[in-house]
């Protein structure tokens, strides 16, 4: 049974906006909230079980307890939610999934900011470009914070784009941030730049990176297991493509 099991009681949120950070090229999602969690000392606030997720458990070094892997972290002072993964969502799941955290979402008034890459190769010293789209009234939020819309039409696919599929069917307000990452390998850098340049001024924070950029490597190296499988199982990984791939 597809559910969000809320486990602090103690935590209050007031019309929170929700971080999505499922795993997709570059580990943009993934690699931003993870960050946003660790650096806000987020508490964890929910485990969801939407049906289509993996049946396992996840633990991490140094702790004896077993959770979701899928799981809601919660910053009470900011009003922020982050949702953090450690499993790709398959195909045959995205829409149910996006179903479960979608209708959660809007019945607990949540705005969620969804986050995917696109597949592209750039110079070192060439910041990653960053892109805005959304449903909803979210074109004036994302001119507020001047994130240009794209240059060329695509799409967004995995399941951010079926949970954008969503919003766009339910009419719910939502925002998406495309950022140009690097598909072959995780990629800091770009999920830095989703924070620094994205999620902080659309939330109105200071967002701090540099563990994100001055440990890259480290980073990169820590993180290339999940990166490879999201490469050999294309279609499950969030990204943003050309429409020109399909014409």
């Amino acid at each position: 049974m597809s559910r969000i099991d809320v486990l602090r009681s103690d935590v209050s949120l007031d019309e929170p906006t929700l971080i999505e950070g499922l795993p997709g090229v570059g580990l943009v999602g993934k690699l931003a909230t993870d960050h946003l969690a660790e650096t806000f000392g987020m508490a964890h606030y929910a485990n969801v079980h939407c049906e289509g997720l993996p049946p396992v458990a996840t633990y991490a070094g140094g702790e004896h307890d077993l959770s979701s892997p899928v799981r809601l972290y919660a910053d009470p002072s900011r009003d922020l939610l982050a949702l953090r993964s450690d499993v790709p969502v398959s195909p045959v799941a995205a829409l149910e999934f996006a179903e479960c955290l979608g209708e959660w979402a809007a019945g607990s008034e949540v705005t969620p900011i969804y986050l995917s890459g696109i597949g592209r190769e750039r110079e070192d010293a060439e910041p990653p470009a960053l892109y805005g789209v959304g449903t909803g009234g979210a074109s004036d939020e994302l001119d507020a914070v001047e994130v240009q819309p794209p240059t060329e039409s695509g799409l967004v696919s995995g399941p951010t784009g079926a949970l954008l599929s969503h919003a766009v069917r339910t009419g719910e307000h939502a925002i998406c941030l495309i950022v140009e990452a690097t598909p072959q390998f995780p990629d800091p850098e770009a999920a830095a730049r989703l924070l620094d340049a994205g999620i902080g001024p659309l939330l109105d924070v200071e967002i701090p990176v540099g563990e994100l950029t001055e440990h890259a490597a480290e980073i990169r190296q820590a993180k290339r297991r999940l990166a490879e499988q999201m490469r050999n199982a294309e279609e499950t990984s969030s990204q943003a493509r050309p429409l020109g791939m399909y014409q």
